[in-house]
């Protein structure tokens, strides 16, 4: 991983450190926002202009109301500064935007390292564009080596044809994970710095990974089979014969990745807590299927698994795919599909330096993922269906954290490590999810010396995460670059409080004192009859959201007026170009989407293999 330059951070970002995080000590008020400085060296201009933004207003606001600076202040006149500002809606708005990346540099320095023994890499034939010629040809070009691409080019390789994939990002290997603590490699290893983030009341944060192996990189590992419903709905609502493939085609993706019930020896407390929970409310609930044998517990799949215990893609499918005799450009960004009296012709596109790379060839599988394949097809002046960009399911999440008198240490085990599937049918799943220190996407409720309390008494909290299947309104706009928008509707704030409540209820069954909402106007409810309460009259604009799964915005289906891309995955108005990844899923898949969008990708790649 390439090292950022180090710079001075500015007083304004020093000073809203020691306020927000409550850090008394100058020096290291000083290297934490040094460390904000490093990891949002990825993130967009646009938002590294915003951080900057936001610490010079509070500053500003310092010098309006104390006459000093937030950096000159003092314990007690920072917090009741914080106190101050957090009790009128904008002020508390900015603050809680500028906690976010705060907490993830606070706990890049407290996160732990990794010792346990590694997995050695696999033999890649993956060469960075620097390497590659301007000009070269192939039998198929593959755009995207994530779980859909790894298994369109495999089936591709293996059907005989010369296979060449075009990554954006740059090849991983588990000394990259070794090397620098957790919160470092999330600003690597995520698109923008991990900056992406859905418009929309409320925003919905949106990390998408970025790099050889796409976001099976960073994933959690959690390896659901696609519902029986949700098959059923696409064969018979959109047309997409496909799906009768998949009682072949799931079990060959689950040999692939190795997947198997998570044993429960490294399950950590977070994961015992709620099946715990589960088990004294009697709901259905288990350790989760995934594909991570010989997992050690580190709490890492999100930035990089360091044993390389997870099998991504990286490990399994594309070294099968090279073994075939494909080959992998990294570091390579596609600019448009060529096109030639409506048939594909390749691909173009461009190194770091801006040098232009063109690939020839008759058949494209377009693998880009669903936030980046629509500016992909509109760049390319295939963007002319109503539907292509629309259809955005994003599969939102949110989260709640229990406090226990005994410590719970979540960052000590699995990831992802238990599901609760009591309210699946209502479009409601509940996991057990933890994260690194300051890299959860639950935040911590106040400022100042309350926030600092709550830091040190993390290792008591145990969360979960619910996701609900949504039907909400979304999409991607873009050319240069995507744009995702989302319009949260009423039955999914409906489908979110369901969620909010049952989460309270496994965290109080197994034993929590207290629940932390991440809801700044009611950050903590100490009873399920409190919790209710604030769920009930909580505006949806106050939710915190994050999605991890978006699809559907490149549809596939029978109806050409509804679905740019035909029941087979041809992409319509273009022969010899295929679309094969999490975008042309109908609807949402209401689980974690890794095996449905890799099953999928097969089935649409042979239909390719055939074709071509």
């Amino acid at each position: 991983m390439t090292d950022t330059v180090p710079r001075s951070p500015s007083r304004a970002l020093t000073g809203a450190v020691s306020a927000l995080l409550g850090v008394d000590s100058a020096d290291d008020a000083a290297a934490t926002a040094a460390r904000v400085d490093a990891l949002c060296a990825g993130v967009p201009p646009l938002a590294r202009a915003g951080l900057r933004a936001g610490a010079g207003l509070l500053d500003s606001a310092a010098l309006l109301l104390t006459r000093r600076r937030l950096a000159d202040l003092d314990a007690p006149a920072r917090d009741a500064l914080c106190d101050r500002l957090t009790a009128h809606p904008l002020p508390a708005t900015l603050v809680e935007a500028l906690k976010m990346p705060l907490l993830l540099a606070s706990g890049s320095a407290a996160a732990p390292g990794e010792t346990g023994l590694a997995r050695p890499d696999p033999e890649l034939d993956c060469v960075p564009a620097t390497d590659w010629p301007a000009r070269a040809t192939a039998d198929a070009v593959v755009i995207g080596s994530g779980a859909a691409g790894a298994m369109a080019a495999r089936q591709l390789a293996l059907a005989g044809m010369t296979v060449v994939i075009v990554e954006e990002g740059r090849r991983y290997g588990v000394a990259d994970f070794r090397a620098r603590p957790p919160a470092e490699r999330f600003s690597r290893l995520y698109r923008d710095g991990g900056a992406t983030v859905a418009a929309g009341v409320p925003p919905v944060m949106l990390p998408i990974g970025k790099g050889v192996g796409g976001t099976t990189l960073v994933n959690s590992g959690t390896c659901y089979r696609p519902p029986a419903e949700v098959l059923d709905r696409w064969r018979r609502r959109d047309g997409v014969p496909l799906v009768d493939r998949f009682d072949e085609l799931v079990p060959e993706v689950e040999r692939t990745l190795g997947v198997a019930r998570q044993p429960v020896d490294v399950l950590g407390r977070n994961g015992m807590l709620a099946l715990r929970g589960a088990e004294r409310l009697g709901w259905q609930a288990a350790p989760l299927r995934r594909n991570a044998p010989g997992c050690g517990g580190c709490c890492q799949c999100a930035v990089g698994c360091p044993r390389n215990a997870k099998n991504g893609v990286h490990l399994n499918a594309l070294p099968q795919a090279c073994a075939s005799g494909a080959r992998i450009v990294s570091e390579l960004r596609v600019d448009r599909l060529l096109v030639e009296r409506d048939r594909a012709a390749g691909i173009a596109a461009h190194r770091a330096d801006g040098s232009r790379v063109e690939i020839l060839s008759p058949l494209v599988i377009v693998a880009a993922g669903a936030t980046e394949t629509p500016p992909l097809l509109r760049r390319s002046g295939l963007g002319g269906h109503p539907m292509l960009g629309r259809n955005l399911t994003l599969h939102p999440a949110t989260s709640l954290a229990g406090r226990f008198t005994e410590p719970v240490e979540s960052w000590q085990g699995v990831l992802q490590s238990v599901g609760i599937e009591q309210w699946h049918a209502d479009g409601v799943l509940l996991e057990a999810t933890a994260a690194p220190p300051g890299m959860g996407t639950f935040v911590l409720p106040g400022t100042g010396s309350e926030l600092r309390a709550e830091i040190e008494a993390s290792a008591h909290l145990a969360t979960l995460g619910a996701m609900i299947a949504d039907e909400s309104d979304g999409g991607v706009l873009g050319r240069k670059r995507a744009l995702p928008w989302y319009r949260l509707g009423e039955a999914d704030h409906g489908k979110l409080r369901t969620a909010l409540r049952a989460m309270g209820e496994v965290l109080f069954a197994a034993g929590a004192t207290e629940v932390l909402t991440g809801l700044p106007r009611y950050p903590r409810a100490r009873t399920q009859r409190q919790l209710d309460a604030i769920v009930d009259c909580t505006p949806k604009r106050e939710l915190h959201l994050a999605a991890f799964h978006p699809t559907g915005t490149v549809r596939m289906g029978a109806d050409p007026e509804t679905s740019p891309v035909d029941e087979r995955g041809r992409l319509r108005g273009v022969s010899g170009a295929y679309v094969a990844d999490a975008s042309v899923l109908p609807s949402c898949p209401t689980v974690n989407p890794q095996i449905t969008i890799m099953a999928m990708a097969l089935a649409i790649a042979e239909n390719a293999a055939e074709a071509g």
